[in-house]
């Protein structure tokens, strides 16, 4: 008998985390590295959000609170779900965790039972699979391409579903691929959710990058579109990407009553509360100002405009025009089979990826750990002069290839 858990041995490290850590070791050795693999925008704070942060310092707010969030802040939550889609809950339907990823992991490890399967949309985020693996649960991909933007197809949807199937997890605009949908592709998803035969399956909705759409494209989110699924889903969002607040780890969700009581049960005897300051800076973020999107957007669209033309200007590479988050997700297949001048073989995007790393200094991330490849991941939340380097680095790399 090992002394470590078998459900341990299902899942793995998170691929994004072990780029961005390999990229700061070679920093610290000295090397000239520009990374593009953490999925976290290079903007401060706001003041105001930080501000808040400082005055519940000064007041003492400082103590224990309940455990899935404080009354002030589920108002808040409340009020922005109302606000901007159209979605009534009372503050029983909102949990508020430590971040996004504590959000969808207390709501897979509170429902899911051996042998039930979760339905994922692939290319996807790195954690989605090994959530549901450490929950005893099946991940099934339900595969979309290049070609259709990246978006789920309605027919491959419901042939993913089948009667073990308990949750569909939805994330548009989608990292690690930026695909969004219209109101009218959206209700083509629903309709098959609606259908009696899937009346069993539940949407999990990971809306985080609500708010980073591009070309005039209007935010929708499932239970909006389709009202008769809001007893089967749980609506999630954060303050991460939007509001510039990857380390202050907040993330909430709103879904029928039954299910945030089971998962505050199950965050009772995990990680108690969320740190009450950043809950208090949440508060402020969710009913203050909100022009600073718009204008973070105004650059991160510049940013990706700049990406997908040099990346198509590459040998090699071809680089879809996401509508939505900030990253972009180049198909590298014709540089299979090829080598590096120093002689490494590339088989996969994984040896794309680390020979990319080694021989020229930038840290993107292989296609394989978003059940996408032969692919990666660039993330444009960067300097515009970062962008421009790296992009000619990977043009002289591409190019090099024999």
């Amino acid at each position: 008998m090992g002394f470590f858990a078998d459900s341990l041995n299902r899942i793995q490290p998170s691929a994004t985390i072990a780029v961005s850590t390999k990229a700061r070791q070679l920093k610290a050795q000295g090397r000239d590295i520009i990374s593009l693999s953490a999925g976290e925008p290079d903007f401060d704070t706001p003041q105001n959000i930080k501000d808040a942060a400082k005055r519940a310092l000064d007041e003492g707010k400082t103590k224990y609170t309940d455990v899935d969030g404080i009354p002030e802040l589920k108002a808040a939550i409340v009020a922005k779900f109302k606000r901007e889609n159209g979605l009534d809950y009372k503050p029983a339907n909102v949990s508020v965790a430590t971040g996004g990823k504590q959000v969808i992991y207390n709501a897979l490890l509170a429902t899911l039972n051996p042998g039930d399967e979760v339905v994922i949309p692939s290319p996807c985020w790195v954690s989605y699979a090994d959530i549901v693996l450490l929950g005893g649960g099946t991940p099934v991909f339900a595969p979309t391409k290049a070609e259709d933007g990246y978006r789920l197809r309605p027919e491959v949807l419901d042939k993913a579903i089948t009667p073990k199937t308990k949750w569909l997890i939805f994330n548009a605009p989608s990292n690690p691929t930026g695909a969004a949908y219209s109101r009218e592709a959206l209700q083509a998803l629903t309709d098959v959710l609606m259908l009696p035969k899937n009346s069993h399956v539940w949407v999990l909705t990971d809306d985080i990058y609500e708010h980073l759409l591009y070309d005039g494209l209007k935010f929708f989110t499932p239970a909006q579109v389709e009202p008769g699924l809001i007893d089967r889903t749980l609506t999630m969002n954060g303050l991460s990407k939007a509001y510039c607040m990857t380390g202050w780890r907040l993330g909430y969700a709103a879904g029928p009553e039954a299910l945030i009581k089971a998962m505050c049960k199950l965050q009772s005897q995990s990680t108690s509360n969320p740190s009450s300051i950043t809950q208090w800076a949440a508060v402020e973020a969710l009913n203050g100002p909100q022009g600073f999107i718009a204008e973070n957007n105004k650059k991160f669209l510049e940013r990706r405009d700049l990406v997908v033309s040099m990346l198509n200007q590459t040998k090699g590479l071809h680089c879809p025009k996401p509508e939505g988050a900030f990253y972009v997700y180049p198909s590298c297949g014709d540089a299979i089979g090829k080598s590096t001048p120093k002689g490494t073989a590339i088989k996969t995007d994984d040896d794309f990826v680390t020979a990319l790393l080694e021989e020229e200094g930038v840290a993107v991330v292989q296609g394989a750990a978003f059940a996408g490849s032969p692919a990666f991941r660039i993330s444009y939340a960067a300097s515009t002069e970062s962008l421009k380097e790296a992009c000619t680095r990977i043009q002289r790399f591409c190019g090099n290839l024999k």
